[in-house]
């Protein structure tokens, strides 16, 4: 009589949920260490209970009303979106060894493979859902959260059992290492690091591993190889063969390989993961500080327009003659000062609504210039326009996208020196993927220092001593509004001195149109 899963899960059940509930309580994370045992063992019970349902029965019913569930329990108690995924990723990591002790060579492969779909479709599912939740009422333009959950296998058995075919067709690198060195790896171990077979094999691991890492791993193989207690999965950065630094888990046992206690493991790459949960922490934080910037600003602004008028009124006395004058109309073009600060706090605060039409970028650039006319007069700049002739039209928004790119043009005339120049061009790129419409903004000033070139476009960053900060920040997020973006270099050494900020905004329109705005 052949292997049968159900009878599997029968005969294992207590003893599953048992281990699953200690590694959950030990391993995952400090707020599943402070869960109450009793309630882990419930939600265990109902996830074991939902694969069952999925593995046997090609039901997920049960799985989508416990992944409901769950995700309320988790969000409401305020845990990570990656510590949920390990506790779904735990059934795997107990079941496999079982598996591979009581069942054939072919019947482990086949139920391998329904785990690996069977939990891909839950963390798949359970992602989307959490991040849905958790961003609803936040941000409309944040980017929604789609992980691909890579195609997962379990620690194998000891290495006689050969299964090379398994081990070289899974999507995750696997390796072996005896005394340091690396005796086994697969394809996707070498093309995660960028060399190939014959670079891999005979070489110590730490090579792979970024040195800021490298005592961190050392000292966690030493341990596992001496039988000492240490973690079976962990983060660190590998090194690649351009020198580039990832994120990367390993999973990874003490087992024999070809007679030798050796280091078996898995590696897999989590750069997405790692910049998902930073996007969520980013978002939270910069929803904390709109509720609070819109707050602080409503009660700012009320008092300061009495100030404004109250000054106004005053400076209309003809009593008021020489320094007491001058200090009046200080005192106003300072407040009006703060009430543009206040206005563009509020900008920042508020959510993104944008109406798409089509639009022509010159009319956009030719009516920013009009408006930025006296600020060009005022430094005595030049403005030199080199539009290309083949610009199609754009779907936008003309008003952000305007007000965008007033926000780049007046950091350009901030920087530039008296009597320089500030140059704008156009280009179009239709054999690019996907068509652009690209705008050069160029000036004359001291340029921007490389590690200020990604900070500059951080929210109330600044180099300034008057400002908030917020102009870039607004001006990227209108961009990608629009499925566009915006980059920064410095001009040299093609020229003495300068910046520049590359605009992309997707081309859809046709040309010539007759445009509905801009």
């Amino acid at each position: 009589m052949g292997f049968s899963l159900a009878e599997f899960h029968h005969r294992n059940r207590s003893m599953i949920i048992r281990k699953w509930v200690e590694k959950l309580h030990r391993e995952v994370g400090e707020q599943y260490a402070s869960r109450p045992i009793q309630e882990l063992y419930g939600t265990v019970s109902e996830a074991f209970r939902a694969n069952h349902h999925i593995l046997v029965n090609s039901d997920f019913r049960y799985i989508n009303v416990f992944i409901d569930k769950i995700t309320k329990m988790r969000l409401e108690a305020g845990f990570l979106l990656s510590d949920v995924q390990k506790a779904f990723e735990l059934y795997r990591i107990i079941v496999v060894p079982l598996l591979a002790r009581e069942a054939s060579i072919d019947e482990f492969q086949e139920n391998v493979e329904k785990i690996n779909q069977c939990l891909a479709y839950t963390i798949h599912k359970f992602s989307d859902h959490f991040q849905d939740m958790h961003e609803k009422g936040i941000r409309e333009h944040n980017l929604r959260l789609e992980e691909e959950v890579k195609a997962r296998t379990a620690e194998l058995r000891e290495s006689e059992l050969k299964y090379k075919t398994l081990v070289e067709e899974i999507n995750e690198g696997y390796f072996v290492i005896q005394e340091e060195a690396i005796v086994f790896a697969n394809k996707t171990f070498c093309d995660m690091h960028g060399y190939t077979l014959d670079e891999v094999i005979g070489r110590n691991f730490n090579e792979f591993v970024d040195p800021e890492s490298r005592q961190k791993v050392a000292d966690i193989y030493a341990k596992s190889i001496l039988g000492e207690s240490a973690p079976t999965s962990f983060e660190y950065l590998r090194l690649s063969k351009e020198g580039k630094s990832h994120p990367t888990e390993i999973t990874a046992k003490v087992a024999r390989y070809e007679k030798k206690i050796s280091n078996i493991g898995l590696c897999r790459d989590i750069s997405k993961r790692i910049e998902m949960n930073q996007r969520m922490r980013e978002a939270e934080k910069m929803a904390y500080i709109g509720q609070i910037t819109t707050s602080l600003s409503h009660e700012i602004r009320n008092p300061l327009s009495a100030v404004k008028m109250n000054l106004q009124i005053i400076n209309r006395n003809a009593q008021f003659k020489g320094n007491d004058q001058r200090r009046i109309d200080i005192s106003v073009r300072e407040v009006i000062r703060l009430e543009r600060i206040l206005t563009e706090l509020l900008d920042f605060a508020k959510p993104l609504q944008v109406e798409f039409a089509h639009c022509r970028i010159h009319r956009i650039l030719d009516s920013c210039l009009e408006l930025l006319e006296m600020k060009f007069m005022e430094k005595n700049l030049s403005k030199i326009t080199s539009y290309g002739s083949d610009i199609p039209d754009i779907t936008g928004d003309s008003e952000k996208l305007g007000q965008a790119l007033i926000n780049l043009l007046l950091n350009a005339i901030e920087a530039s020196p008296e009597g320089a120049s500030i140059f704008l061009t156009t280009r179009h790129h239709p054999d690019s993927g996907k068509p652009q419409v690209e705008i050069l903004i160029e000036d004359e000033g001291p340029g921007i220092s490389r590690e200020f070139q990604e900070e500059i476009f951080k929210p109330f960053f600044t180099t300034k001593s008057k400002g908030t900060g917020l102009g870039l920040s607004n001006a990227r997020r209108i961009l990608e509004v629009h499925g566009g973006r915006v980059e920064v270099e410095n001009r040299w050494p093609r020229y003495p001195c300068g910046a520049c900020f590359h605009i992309f905004i997707p081309a859809k329109g046709i040309y010539g149109q007759d445009p509905h705005c801009g």
